[in-house]
C-alpha cells in the first residue's frame, strides 16, 4: 500500500499555485501599473511645462518698453529631450531582461533626475529673455528689465521627479515584470497550442503530422 502524498499547493513551494503566489503576482502588477502611470504622466508634464512661458520682462525701446517672454524650450531644451528619452526607456524596459533591464531602468531614472535638475537650474535664467530683447530691438546689447519668472519651471521639474520615481520602481521591481513576447519562449511556440487531430485512415494526415514533428500514433 502506497501513501498518498499530501497536497503542496498551500506550501508555497516552487511551481505551486498556492495563496503565497497570489500576493506576489498582484504586487508585480501594481508596480508595473504604477511605473507606467508615473512615467507617462511625468513625461507629459515635462513636455507640457517646457512649452509654457517661463519668464517675462520688458525691453526698453525709445521712450517706452516692449514686453518680451521666453518659454521653456527657449530657456533650455534639455528637460523635453530627457522626457522623450525617458519615454523610450519606459517602453524598452519591457523589451529586455536581466542586465539589460537593469541598465534601461537606470537610464529611465537618470532621465527623470536630469530633467528635474535642468528645469530647476534654469528657473532663474535671463539669457533667453535678453536674446528676445536683442532680437526685438535690433540691439545686441539690449537687456530686459522688470524680469519675472513663472511657476512652470518647477512644474516641469515635478514631471521629472515622476519619471525618476518610475525608474526607481523599475530598478526595485523590474526583475519580476513580464517581457514582450514571453509567452512564445516556451517550447518555441505559443503556450496552450494543441496538435491538430490526425485521422489514421487518411495517409495525408499522417504525413502532415510527421512533418510537424508529431507522433501520429498517439
Amino acid at each position: 500500500m502506497s501513501a498518498v502524498p499530501p497536497p503542496r499547493n498551500d506550501t508555497g513551494a516552487p511551481g505551486a499555485s498556492g495563496p503565497s503566489a497570489a500576493p506576489a503576482g498582484r504586487g508585480g502588477r501594481r508596480s508595473v501599473a504604477a511605473a507606467l502611470l508615473l512615467g507617462a504622466l511625468g513625461a507629459t508634464v515635462v513636455l507640457l511645462g517646457s512649452g509654457r512661458v517661463w519668464a517675462r520682462g520688458a525691453a526698453a525701446v525709445g521712450g517706452g518698453s516692449l514686453p518680451v517672454s521666453a518659454d521653456g524650450q527657449a530657456v533650455t531644451g534639455l528637460p523635453a529631450a530627457l522626457a522623450i528619452v525617458g519615454l523610450a526607456a519606459l517602453v524598452a524596459v519591457f523589451a529586455v531582461r536581466g542586465t539589460g533591464r537593469l541598465l534601461v531602468s537606470a537610464l529611465l531614472a537618470l532621465s527623470g533626475l536630469g530633467a528635474a535638475l535642468a528645469a530647476v537650474l534654469a528657473a532663474d535664467d535671463r539669457q533667453a529673455l535678453d536674446a528676445q530683447a536683442a532680437k526685438a530691438t535690433a540691439d545686441t546689447a539690449a537687456q530686459v528689465g522688470m524680469l519675472a519668472h513663472t511657476v512652470w519651471p518647477y512644474v516641469t521639474a515635478a514631471g521629472g521627479v515622476l519619471i525618476l520615481a518610475a525608474g526607481l520602481l523599475a530598478l526595485r521591481h523590474g526583475r519580476a515584470w513580464p517581457a514582450m513576447g514571453g509567452r512564445y519562449e516556451r517550447d518555441g511556440g505559443a503556450r496552450g497550442r494543441r496538435p491538430a487531430a490526425v485521422d489514421p485512415d487518411r495517409p495525408e494526415d499522417l504525413w502532415k503530422a510527421l512533418d510537424r514533428g508529431e507522433d501520429p500514433t498517439r
